[in-house]
């Protein structure tokens, strides 16, 4: 069985080799092939058929078509009918092909108002705001007074922007030009100050405007998305109340603000009111529901809701892969892509994406390449979408080298892409790598933003860079991006890490609004640091000054417990998790395991195993099983990894962590090597620092010290203080001089000023009677001004 799994993968791989350097350019042939054939059309000579094709090219996003049309307008002599540009512009716009709209329009003899607005539509829908806000007074300079849909667009520019203060002074323009009871205009405007938070100026718009559904919609899903998702509720009662009929877009709305409480019955009485409505058979309005099941817990009514719709379309199948994609059912999911393969339906981009991210939390290989196939058979393998998501499965994989393939071989690169690699390297332990791509974005013309930041900060924490930290420091406050929630966290967590305490709290107290991420990353950093009283101490602060702990500060203040052994505050921290509801949170229950395994009880760390394995996570599982490691009970913790092979969980490179030192206490040095191997040999993965660490601890307690040097020299990674040690400890057991001393040599080359090096080597020569060379090597630490660091024990009173 094991054979023909290991043939099957590696046809596989050649398989991706395949795909990735022969099927693009098959794909590139079949495409161009399909649009001539589609553009082979004749037409009239009339500019009302012509927009109508223009408008078909627009809607197929078939660019080639749309060109074919243009050059046909041209050579009809049509270049000075402001009717045909009009709908060119429309067509390329539509297209993405901005820049060739905006040719068009530069060339056009005579401009009216819905030239200048398709110019300002598209550059916003194009993602270019500030040239479509620069359109926009243009035409203002030129007399001309923007319609409801130029206003409409202006609105959405600013609130994409963030730039209140100009979204204000359109709003006083609509107020002069008296468009405000326009329903279009009135609701963009509300919509732009929900998206900028500013629910209460958003309601004055709307007590301002006539009751028109557009208005009442807009006002829903203003409440949805600053986050009152109650008020969105009563917004929507009180709609009913007054007779207002409801449509489409009032379910979809009502149903983002029924996943803001994240309460099921509010969603199965909406639900009751669009069976009851004229909207009953609309997808867009079941796609909608059936997201708002899967997000709240009702997995069973989405798929029941899915099996009743009609007209499924491409959104109604990518909902349903994502809400089962929140779980580990594989079979399942492989299951209901059969089925829309079986229908005809195309998947696209959104697709993949999913799947690929699924494919990456489960560490699934085999089905990730598959897919991957798959993309080159419906033509979207090189969509920016799939290309970042590809490498995020592949560097969750640990397969290193097909992510930084698909990297390569990507054609179109956006910083999304970057980001991806970037993090992908950062977690398979490659910062340096990651710091230099960092380094060519500037040269490419690509600039950072928030996620770019936060990983190049982590980078810069675990390779200790300190400097290159500072100067980050230095880009992100001119970027802007300094109050950002997620960098400031990258930030305190980067200099907590580089032991510069006072500027982490200078930058924490500095912060105007700390909120409970910053709160979080600092406790965090501490923990991590191992500064255990002063994140016990501001976790202490967090709680008198009113804060709510989450999981991820619970599961940081057990990680400090556990560190410094703290039972009694383990306790009490566990009544507080308890009285919170947070007991059920897999990231809470396994720090819980640790703590209570740490502080000698590991009776109680299976107790808490025992109530939360039902939801059969395998982090828990590998918790648990280093627990019983670390209690000597060798036989219980390959029983629980056994356990978890059986409740088809698949195991993590941490879970051959927990069970091959589980191995190495016991001295089972044969069934850890087949562990180790089997982490290639049956899951396709490659194995992790992590994992190399513990089987060279396993070979150097047993003796086997020869095999643990061969590991050494022969690993992927370069070899770091930690496994050095362990394998010098090794030789120090069972009194290998020679093997001491080159392991020393290597030890004191990566940190010379370490004084654990001189220690363990001395401690070779002392128990094997070599008391001379033990006494020389004590010498050469007090010539260099080392001093062996004292241990410690306590006990809590």
């Amino acid at each position: 069985m094991r054979g023909s799994t290991v043939a099957f993968v590696s046809k596989l791989n050649h398989l991706f080799l395949f795909a990735t350097k022969i099927l693009r350019n098959q794909h590139q042939f079949y495409t161009s092939k399909s649009c001539c054939s589609s553009s082979s059309l004749s037409f009239r000579n009339d500019p009302a058929t012509l927009a109508t094709a223009l408008t078909y090219s627009a809607s197929s996003k078939c660019i080639l078509l749309g060109s074919q049309i243009h050059a046909q307008i041209i050579k009809l002599g049509l270049c000075n009918d402001t009717f045909s540009q009009n709908n060119i512009i429309r067509m390329y716009t539509k297209c993405g092909f901005l820049a060739r709209g905006l040719k068009v329009f530069d060339e056009m003899p005579k401009k009216n108002l819905v030239s200048w607005t398709l110019v300002i539509s598209g550059a916003v829908q194009n993602g270019e705001i500030e040239m479509g806000l620069g359109v926009y007074l243009g035409m203002r300079r030129t007399g001309l007074v923007p319609n409801e849909f130029a206003l409409g667009c202006v609105t959405k520019g600013c609130a994409d922007l963030g730039d209140k203060e100009l979204g204000q002074c359109i709003h006083c323009f609509v107020l002069k030009v008296g468009m405000e009871k326009n329903p279009f205009v009135g609701s963009s405007i509300l919509n732009m100050y929900a998206k900028l938070g500013g629910i209460e100026d958003a309601e004055r718009v709307f007590e301002c405007m006539d009751n028109h559904v557009g208005c009442w919609n807009a006002m829903i899903g203003g409440y949805a998305q600053c986050g009152y998702g109650f008020d969105s509720l009563m917004a929507m009662s009180l709609m009913q109340y007054k007779g207002i009929l409801m449509d489409a877009f009032t379910f979809i709305n009502a149903l983002k603000g029924c996943l803001v409480v994240g309460n099921l019955n509010f969603g199965r009485q909406i639900h009751g009111l669009i069976i009851q409505s004229e909207v009953a058979f609309s997808t867009a309005v079941m796609n909608s529901l059936m997201d708002m099941y899967f997000k709240n817990g009702g997995e069973l009514y989405a798929l029941k809701v899915f099996d009743r719709l009609q007209d499924k379309d491409i959104i109604s199948w990518n909902t349903v892969f994502s809400g089962l994609s929140q779980g580990d059912d594989a079979r399942e999911i492989g299951r209901f892509f059969h089925k829309l393969m079986l229908t005809g339906l195309k998947p696209n981009s959104v697709t993949f994406s999913i799947l690929f991210r699924f494919c990456g939390e489960a560490l699934d290989l085999v089905s990730g390449l598959q897919f991957y196939c798959l993309t080159f058979q419906f033509g979207i393998s090189d969509e920016i979408s799939v290309t970042t998501s590809l490498i995020s499965m592949f560097s969750k994989c640990g397969a290193m080298r097909k992510a930084c393939l698909v990297f390569e071989s990507a054609p179109f690169k956006s910083i999304r892409t970057y980001n991806e690699m970037i993090s992908g390297y950062n977690l398979n332990c490659h910062h340096t790598e990651a710091l230099n791509l960092f380094c060519n974005l500037k040269g490419l013309g690509l600039e950072a933003d928030e996620c770019t930041f936060s990983s190049i900060l982590e980078a810069c924490s675990k390779t200790e860079n300190q400097k290159l930290g500072r100067q980050m420091h230095g880009s992100i406050v001119k970027s802007g991006f300094a109050s950002q929630g997620y960098v400031s966290s990258s930030l305190l967590k980067s200099y907590v890490g580089f032991g510069m305490l006072d500027d982490s709290f200078e930058f924490f107290n500095g912060v105007e609004r700390s909120d409970l991420v910053s709160w979080g990353a600092m406790i965090s950093a501490l923990v991590h640091k191992g500064y255990s009283s002063e994140a016990i101490g501001l976790f202490n602060r967090l709680k008198d000054a009113g804060g709510q702990p989450d999981e991820f500060i619970f599961g940081s203040i057990f990680n400090c417990c556990a560190g410094i052994a703290a039972y009694r505050q383990t306790k009490s921290v566990h009544s507080l998790v308890l009285k919170m509801g947070y007991e059920a949170h897999v990231f809470v229950a396994s720090a819980l395991i640790d703590a209570y395994a740490k502080c000698g009880d590991i009776e109680n760390a299976r107790r808490v195993f025992d109530w939360t394995s039902r939801f059969r996570d395998v982090i828990l599982f590998n918790t648990m099983v280093m627990a019983y490691a670390h209690h000597g009970l060798v036989g219980e913790a390959v029983e629980t990894f056994e356990k978890m092979k059986l409740a088809t969980l698949r195991p993590s490179q941490a879970s051959f962590v927990s069970v091959i030192s589980a191995c190495s206490h016991l001295g089972l040095v044969e069934q850890g090597r087949i562990f180790f191997n089997s982490i290639n040999l049956d899951y396709g993965m490659d194995p992790s620092p992590d994992n190399y660490g513990c089987l060279v601890d396993l070979f150097s307690r047993n003796g086997f010290l020869e095999d643990a040097k061969h590991i050494i020299e022969t690993m992927p990674f370069t070899p770091w203080p930690a496994i050095l040690r362990s394998m010098l400890n090794g030789c120090r057991i069972h009194g290998n001089k020679e093997l001491g001393e080159w392991t020393a040599e290597k030890l004191h080359q990566l940190v010379p000023g370490n004084d654990a090096a001189y220690v363990l080597l001395s401690k070779v020569y002392s128990e094997e009677g070599s008391w001379s060379d033990a006494a020389k090597v004590w010498k050469g630490m007090i010539a260099r001004g080392l001093g062996k660091n004292p241990g410690c024990s306590w006990i809590e009173i």
